[in-house]
């Protein structure tokens, strides 16, 4: 059966199938942010703040809310719109490299490799302007995907 060149090969397939779902709900989060964020342009942003503070059952007094609020005041429509269309052009690179990746596609692993790369930096300065647990565990398992992914490429291209 004459093999697709355009098609990952079959050797690591559960663990590009794990990074591809990792690819995929990252995009589905940041089009649900997204989706989010342009819902907030059609209101009142400090109304809808309030009443998620009263829905959560928040001490609305907390200073971290304060802190929140007040920010949320001062994001104008012009931002939440630059915020939105940022938040779907994210998405849609995330859901390009999940699903490519799970469609078996040899370019979305170059693919991959290229948009991971160029997080890197931005997820380091994050890193070093504040330590917390979570960007710490993004930065690592965008690293072991981005090693995993180069050497898997290097593998492959050396075979053919």
């Amino acid at each position: 059966m004459p093999r697709n060149k355009a098609s990952i090969p079959r050797q690591g397939r559960s663990i590009i199938l794990l990074i591809a779902a990792f690819k995929l709900a990252k995009g589905l989060l940041l089009v649900a942010a997204g989706l989010g964020v342009m819902r907030l342009m059609n209101h009142d942003v400090a109304a809808t703040a309030t009443r998620w503070v009263h829905a959560l059952r928040v001490d609305p007094n907390n200073r971290y809310i304060h802190r929140l609020l007040e920010r949320l005041l001062g994001v104008s429509h012009r931002r939440l719109e630059e915020i939105g269309v940022g938040t779907f052009l994210y998405a849609a690179v995330f859901l390009t490299e999940g699903t490519g990746l799970a469609l078996g596609k040899h370019w979305a692993e170059y693919f991959t490799i290229i948009v991971t790369g160029s997080f890197l930096p931005i997820e380091f300065y994050e890193l070093i302007r504040r330590v917390t647990p979570a960007r710490c565990v993004v930065l690592v398992l965008n690293l072991a995907v981005l090693v995993y992914l180069i050497v898997r490429v290097r593998k492959y291209r050396h075979r053919h």
